[in-house]
C-alpha cells in the first residue's frame, strides 16, 4: 500500500498534467455575430462550431474555446483581449 507521501506525489503529478483552458465570457458590448466571427477567424473552426460556441457564451455566460498547455492558452487569452472579448485562463476540470 502506498504511503501518504507517495499518494500526495502521485496526486501532484496528475494535477500538473491537467491541461489549461481558455474561457470566453459573455459581455454586454460585442454582438453575437462578431463573437462567432472571432471564433471562425482566430481558431479556424467551421461556422457551425463557431455558432455553437457563441451561443454557449451567450446562453451560459461562458464557453471553453480551447484546451492545451498553459503557454498556448495564455496566447489565446491575449488574442481574445486583442479582439475585445473577455477571456480568462483556467485549469481544466478533472
Amino acid at each position: 500500500m502506498p504511503t501518504t507521501d507517495e499518494r500526495l506525489l502521485t496526486r501532484e503529478a496528475v494535477s500538473l498534467d491537467r491541461p489549461w483552458v481558455t474561457v470566453v465570457w459573455d459581455d454586454p458590448v460585442n454582438l453575437m455575430s462578431y463573437v462567432a466571427y472571432v471564433f471562425r477567424s482566430y481558431f479556424g473552426v467551421p461556422a457551425a462550431e463557431a455558432e455553437r460556441l457563441m451561443l454557449q457564451v451567450h446562453n451560459n455566460g461562458r464557453a471553453i474555446v480551447a484546451t492545451g498547455n498553459r503557454e498556448s492558452m495564455e496566447r489565446h487569452v491575449e488574442a481574445m483581449h486583442g479582439y475585445g472579448l473577455w477571456a480568462t485562463l483556467d485549469r481544466a476540470d478533472e
